[in-house]
């Protein structure tokens, strides 16, 4: 699989949103490669976590997000499972299950359901080793100030506002691949 192929097909190559998604992704894929790279012991598929961080947020240019050139008609929250269907339409089963997981820390169905958001009521967390290092990877990088890398106390202030158990994944995460 070629990953670039597929957001080739699916956005405009010249457009800003195609420039911004391609890059976030490179950029996460870069930081889960090096992450994957301090644990041997865990045996990662490395070209799975290539493959599927590059491709994550391939659903954002069916969401309403102009500060990234994508004008859609979803809400922004929207995106994973919308870049789901579309990986499961072309054929990655398990790259799509990361597109859907990697919201947040994921996103579990009481939230989904206490939060009213207009998502499947259904659990979306991060299960596999490597879905759980590219959510990881990609809470250190943001869509809008590309290739900065956050620090790990600004991830946590931002993750703080979605409770208690977002915090206590991140925190695992922080142990499991970080030490």
């Amino acid at each position: 699989m070629n990953p670039i192929a597929i957001l080739s097909a699916h956005y405009d190559i010249d457009s800003e949103a195609y420039r911004i998604v391609k890059a976030h992704g490179e950029d996460v894929a870069r930081k889960a490669l090096q992450i994957a790279g301090l644990h041997p012991e865990m045996n990662l598929d490395l070209t799975f976590i290539e493959e599927a961080a590059i491709l994550h947020d391939i659903g954002v240019f069916m969401c309403k997000a102009p500060e990234i050139g994508c004008y859609g008609e979803a809400a922004y929250i929207c995106h994973g499972y919308l870049g789901a269907g579309l990986m499961r339409r072309e054929g990655y089963p398990a790259h799509a299950l990361v597109c859907e997981r990697h919201t947040g820390t994921g996103i579990s169905r009481e939230e989904i359901i206490s939060r009213n958001l207009p998502l499947p009521q259904h659990d979306m967390l991060p299960l596999s080793p490597e879905e759980q290092l590219i959510c990881f990877a990609d809470k250190f990088f943001s869509k809008t100030h590309l290739g900065e890398e956050k620090k790990i106390d600004k991830i946590k202030s931002g993750l703080a506002k979605y409770g208690d158990d977002t915090l206590a994944r991140f925190g695992h995460w922080c142990k499991l691949f970080l030490g």
